[in-house]
């Protein structure tokens, strides 16, 4: 068995140093009817992501320790295709695992230039497969789609692609509303790791609806399904991924081959050298309804959780405030402040709320008939008009002008009458 040896500055430098979209496309040799071709594939943007963007998330710098990574080497050995498709073969799974000249140079890449990003997503595992998983197996899917963000988002709950698509499953906007993922000014429900993976899990259902087939469900995903039905008609009405490989975007050609090394990775990492970073399990947490809006910063002062955590908990509201005015949200908290909110909530709900929400729900505009009412407190004053008064007397006696006196009671002239009521503005 041959064995890789990687300079450990080497790789530091290039996970730690490399620019965000670092290497993003990759060159492979294709065996093709007995003959040699290149090809450049477009990357999966998580595969860019340098190790020191995963690790600036709130939980997973709480909860992942960089100082007891276990032994991960820097020694990869290398193995024969024989080996690799004797792996791929035993590994219990539904989905198709196929092996070829792409996948192994997919596999090489986490294995070696991603190695520590590998050791991260195995330890990052901890906080997001449970739910992935009670998601898949809700709707009788394949639970090795749980890797699917492994290509999508690096499992980065911040992520967002350049084209727009948001969190854990890099929903585009549209896509996301289509399956109930609330997005406005204050809402993006597409970065919420729990609604978003059951809103993953309905899509990956009626993507499999149409294609029947696994590898063109995640090429569907990746690219949209009028992308692969265009694909399809190319070649020729062809319903399988690799024989409309050549039809599809260079990020599509990748996506699969991706797909299938990261399930190879995280599931024989250990053959590779590579172990899991030391995580720590995060403390239960709960939720609840929040039917009024609501500031990060009143939760903050009364229930006292920092506010990293209460972001880290509740990435689906951009601004830090809950509009729970228009619609009852959900507002996740540490299980030991869930009774602290409870048995405050009418205090949090006024705490320094004049200050934080600042929207004025009317407004008056100000004209020049109105402008004394603008200027003093809004409320008129009622007088009776008694015999023997003058319009002019009036206004003389309340420091206002005739004129306004005209203009606040609709009079044309001077005349006034006994027992007849003026409004007045002061």
């Amino acid at each position: 068995m041959k064995k890789l040896i990687i300079s450990s500055a080497l790789m530091f430098a290039t996970f730690l140093a490399a620019p965000l979209h670092a290497q993003e496309s990759v060159n492979v040799v294709i065996n093709e009817n007995g003959t040699q071709r290149e090809e450049t594939i477009d990357l999966p943007r998580s595969m860019t992501y340098p190790l020191d963007s995963l690790l600036n998330d709130w939980k997973a710098k709480t909860y992942i320790d960089l100082g007891k990574d276990c032994s991960t080497s820097h020694e990869n050995p290398l193995f024969s295709d024989s080996i690799y498709i004797d792996r791929l073969s035993r590994m219990p799974v539904i989905m198709e695992m196929p092996y070829n000249e792409i996948v192994r140079k997919f596999i090489d890449m986490y294995a070696t230039r991603l190695r520590n990003q590998v050791a991260f997503m195995l330890s990052a595992c901890n906080f997001y497969m449970p739910i992935f998983e009670k998601a898949l197996d809700a709707y009788d899917l394949p639970l090795e789609l749980k890797y699917l963000p492994i290509i999508e988002s690096a499992l980065n709950p911040s992520a967002v692609s350049r084209a727009g698509a948001a969190g854990l499953w890099q929903f585009m906007l549209q896509t996301g509303k289509l399956y109930g993922l609330e997005s406005n000014s204050l809402v993006d429900e597409r970065r919420d790791p729990i609604k978003a993976t059951w809103a993953a899990a309905r899509y990956l259902k009626d993507l499999y609806g149409i294609y029947n087939d696994w590898n063109l469900v995640i090429a569907a995903y990746n690219c949209g399904p009028g992308t692969i039905n265009k694909a399809i008609r190319r070649a020729g009405g062809k319903t399988d991924y690799w024989a409309i490989y050549n039809y599809l975007p260079r990020e599509t050609r990748g996506y699969v081959p991706a797909f299938i090394a990261a399930n190879y990775i995280m599931s024989y990492y250990c053959k590779h050298n590579i172990c899991p970073m030391e995580t720590n399990i995060p403390e239960a947490t709960d939720t609840i309804q929040v039917s009024r809006n609501l500031h990060f910063e009143q939760i903050v002062d009364i229930c006292h959780v920092p506010m990293d955590e209460l972001k880290s908990l509740n990435p689906q509201y951009k601004r830090s405030i809950i509009p729970g005015d228009s619609k009852p949200q959900t507002l996740r908290l540490p299980m030991n402040a869930i009774s602290t909110f409870i048995d405050n909530q009418d205090t949090i709900y006024n705490h320094r709320q004049a200050e934080l929400f600042k929207n004025r729900r009317t407004v008056s505009v100000a004209s020049s008939n109105t402008s004394k009412a603008v200027a003093g407190n809004g409320k008129p004053i009622y007088y009776k008009i008694k015999n023997g008064d003058t319009l002019g007397g009036i206004a003389q006696r309340y420091g206002v002008s005739v004129s306004k006196l005209r203009s606040w009671n609709g009079l044309r002239g001077n005349n006034i009458r006994a027992g007849k009521t003026l409004k007045i503005y002061k």
